[in-house]
């Protein structure tokens, strides 16, 4: 805990100098996920609020709702999140979103084998 902390704090001194950041913001989420994922859920929101484009989030959003039973919040995610990478043309964001909304839906044809 001390270790993120201390790179919390480091986060927030970048915050401080550019608060419009978005990789700033995606970083400090991404520690509290660590330490508090609702406290990192408030960060995610803010840059699906804020930085639409930051396609990095959509994921990482849509999995912190599964992980807290939110599955209408997460499928409503992901699909904005695929809107978004292919309006970006981010076939990998865009692959990647796409499974993780097939899995939550219950759509992954994987093999038994």
């Amino acid at each position: 805990m001390e270790r993120n902390q201390t790179r919390l704090d480091q986060l927030f001194e970048f915050y401080r100098e550019d608060p419009n950041d978005a990789f700033t913001l995606y970083a400090i989420a991404t520690e509290y996920l660590k330490i508090d994922p609702h406290k990192a859920m408030e960060y995610y929101q803010k840059l699906l609020q804020d930085h639409e484009n930051y396609i990095g989030t959509y994921y990482h959003a849509g999995r912190l709702h599964e992980s807290f039973g939110e599955k209408e919040q997460a499928e409503q995610i992901y699909k904005k999140g695929m809107r978004k990478s292919q309006q970006e043309g981010n076939r990998h964001a865009y692959s990647e979103l796409q499974q993780a909304y097939n899995r939550l839906m219950g759509l992954d044809y994987e093999d038994d084998e």
